[in-house]
């Protein structure tokens, strides 16, 4: 039944765009990645698809530290490193398409080593 909705709903175009200064303390667990544009259903929505570009834990040869995933601890999802803004005007990008990254590069590199061997 949600399935159904969720194909009803139409996706719209979001800009995430880092807000927190070089500086911040925030960055040092996470990469910024610069701007992106996501098709998404929601500003929400438009967070985890951005998040969801990245590489997880579960997609290499590695444990995770939490559970079983690390694309919540996407620098996408984290409200003080990224804005999410609406874009009413499409600015020359494609409103229809399948959801996902639409422009920007989004690094499969947000895994980083701990040791050196």
């Amino acid at each position: 039944m949600q399935e159904n909705i969720r194909r009803q709903e139409k996706l719209k175009l979001y800009r995430l765009i880092p807000v927190a200064h070089a500086t911040d303390p925030n960055w040092d667990s996470a990469e910024n990645q610069g701007e992106v544009i996501v098709r998404a259903f929601s500003a929400a929505d438009a967070r985890v698809t951005a998040a969801q570009a990245e590489l997880d834990f579960t997609e290499i040869d590695a444990a995770p530290a939490e559970g079983n995933s690390t694309r919540d601890a996407s620098a996408f999802r984290n409200e003080r490193l990224y804005a999410v803004v609406e874009m009413l005007d499409q600015q020359g990008v494609a409103a229809d398409g399948p959801r996902g990254v639409v422009d920007g590069v989004v690094s499969v590199s947000t895994i980083k080593p701990t040791q050196v061997s």
